[in-house]
């Protein structure tokens, strides 16, 4: 299978291994990935904000790189929650605000293609299994917008529970957001901290090494409570997780989300 991927903005500037750990573990299966690198945002937080003529123009510069490659790939990847419930079900949303039926016909092509990374592999590649290695212990918590945007369900931890080596625990109040929402983040601080600080709490409630998520973001903000706390606890996405194999296992290094080098 051919996938074009989406590496998201924020994995580009902060956690560039996620997007690396994607294309390596697709690569693994058997697949090929391609990369335009046009590509910039996907405007999310612009439309998060309610600023939707200013979000038009970043989904019009999404789509004109996206929808071009349609006809030579499958898929498209995103290793982002957030950012995959952006192309759904916003994308079409600001192009109607915009009254450009063209573009939001285009944008429908592409997010008719467009999967999150657990989605892609559960229900297009059909496989749970994915010949991981990561003798960790790991509590996995599911973000707002793969939870209740893309409804990704217990997809992430099917495949989390395949990993040889893993023990998976229960995330205390797992469902609760973290607070991060991109500039809920900024313009909402004490609320956000407070949310932070109760979602860190339960990390560490949990027991386990690991807090794993599907979004770079809430990881970012997370793992940022957990190392102001001093506490145990490192964040990592689950693209890393599967692409950590005993042949070249996952090693956290002091760069957030990052590999040792």
């Amino acid at each position: 299978m051919r996938i074009a991927l989406m590496a998201t903005c924020l994995a580009d500037v902060m956690a560039p291994d996620v997007a690396r750990s994607t294309v390596e573990l697709l690569e693994r299966l058997g697949h090929e990935v391609v990369f335009d690198k046009r590509q910039t945002c996907c405007g999310q937080m612009h439309t998060n904000t309610g600023y939707f003529r200013e979000a038009a123009p970043v989904v019009r510069q999404f789509v004109d790189v996206f929808e071009p490659q349609l006809e030579d790939v499958d898929a498209v990847v995103m290793p982002s929650g957030s950012c995959a419930g952006a192309v759904r079900d916003q994308h079409a949303l600001v192009a109607r605000r915009a009254r450009d039926a063209d573009l939001e016909e285009r944008a429908g092509r592409v997010s008719a293609k467009t999967y999150e990374l657990s989605e892609l592999l559960v229900d297009v590649l059909k496989v749970t299994d994915v010949g991981a290695y990561f003798p960790h212990t790991v509590t996995y918590h599911p973000t707002c917008h793969s939870m209740r945007f893309l409804k990704v369900g217990p997809r992430p931890l099917r495949l989390l529970r395949a990993v040889e080596g893993i023990t998976v625990v229960n995330l205390p109040e797992s469902d609760t957001c973290c607070g991060f929402g991109g500039t809920f983040s900024v313009k909402n601080a004490e609320t956000s901290n407070a949310m932070v600080t109760d979602k860190a709490n339960n990390v560490v409630k949990s027991g386990a090494d690991f807090v794993v998520a599907g979004d770079a973001s809430c990881l970012m903000n997370i793992g940022g409570k957990l190392a102001r706390q001093g506490q145990r606890p490192r964040p990592i996405h689950l693209a890393q997780i599967l692409n950590s194999t005993k042949e070249n296992p996952f090693v956290p290094s002091s760069t957030l989300l990052g590999r040792a080098s």
